[in-house]
């Protein structure tokens, strides 16, 4: 079995029942969520050994959210407990041509006081084959920065397999602070997992003659997108999510794995949205888990965009599907019917 760490913040999600507003809510649902949370979770359920790094409140909101984890087969013993607040997110979730809606209520986050002498980093990567972050992580704070930059560090010295989603969020930071910080962050990535408007706002890079709001995806600038992160960085395999938004609640999903001899295309999916908002994590824990099982190029990113269309169409952040579920939509094709 892999053991896979992650490291980021972990959030309260708060939701408007079915699809109302904002200004409709009487009541809303709770779950937690976060991006590199998210990857173990569903590494979790892909049968590995993962572990959720991270600092939470000591009450008893830091308590459920790491009961949250335990439930869904994570260790989250090394989550520190200390001063500070669990972030919140609040999703209005969208519907037709009405797109979903995103309000953070995160600042001063126990997660955001981390630091590197609070963990025992040596004990977390021990015997570790991968650790993965996002570009979450770095714009939270300098602190946050900082204690990443260790365990970075430490990853290098052990020869652990580092990977990286670019997940650029403007309301943590602006361009030129992501680029900055992520440029120097991209000597310790591995594998850098994207979508092309997180490279275009973070490293100035666009695809040509692509249209995401049309729904009009040129594959070829993809592949020499990813070329030229790989040659740009020194990056072992770059991914891109390809998502046609039709609406809001129709799109079209595939991905493109990268590396420096090949390009490789997965099938694409007509998905009926039932909620986005993780999709980008479970794609990138598909493919942690192929490539850690030694899966060609093809196997791994066909892996990946199917574990992250199912995950599209279950609540909340994380997917909870099996390596058996993903692998039965690969080779029935998303028929949807009914098992008995």
């Amino acid at each position: 079995m892999n053991k896979i760490v992650t490291m980021g913040e972990m959030m309260l999600r708060l939701t408007p029942q079915g699809y109302k507003r904002f200004a409709q809510a009487e009541c809303f649902d709770a779950t937690y969520g976060g991006g590199e949370a998210n990857v173990a979770v569903s590494l979790a359920h892909f049968g590995q050994n993962t572990v959720f790094c991270s600092k939470f409140p000591a009450n008893a909101i830091g308590d459920a959210a790491i009961a949250f984890l335990r439930k869904n087969g994570v260790d989250a013993s090394k989550i520190v407990q200390g001063d500070g607040r669990l972030g919140i997110y609040f999703l209005e979730k969208g519907a037709s041509q009405r797109p979903s809606k995103v309000i953070y209520d995160r600042a001063n986050s126990a997660f955001s006081t981390l630091q590197a002498e609070e963990l025992d980093i040596t004990g977390i990567l021990e015997g570790a084959d991968w650790f993965h972050f996002t570009g979450i992580t770095p714009a939270l704070s300098q602190t946050a920065l900082d204690t990443l930059l260790v365990v970075l560090s430490a990853c290098k010295d052990k020869g652990i397999t580092v990977s990286c989603d670019l997940n650029y969020r403007n309301k943590l930071w602006s361009k030129d602070a992501a680029k900055r910080t992520m440029t120097m962050l991209m000597s310790y990535i591995n594998v850098l997992i994207a979508n092309e408007e997180d490279v275009s706002d973070v490293f100035g890079i666009h695809p040509a003659n692509t249209d995401i709001e049309k729904g009009e995806l040129n594959i070829s600038a993809y592949k020499d997108m990813g070329k030229l992160l790989i040659d740009k960085f020194n990056l072992e395999k770059v991914a891109f999510t390809l998502r046609g938004s039709i609406s809001a609640s129709v799109n079209e999903w595939s991905g493109m794995l990268i590396d420096k001899d090949d390009c490789f295309l997965a099938p694409n999916y007509t998905i009926n949205i039932v909620d986005r908002v993780g999709g980008g994590d479970s794609f990138g824990a598909g493919l942690i888990y192929s490539l850690l099982k030694g899966k060609n190029g093809q196997e791994a990113i066909n892996f990946a965009v199917a574990a992250s269309c199912l995950k599209q169409t279950i609540e909340g952040d994380v997917n909870l599907v099996t390596v058996k579920e993903v692998e039965h939509l690969m080779h029935s094709g998303g028929s949807g019917r009914v098992q008995r």
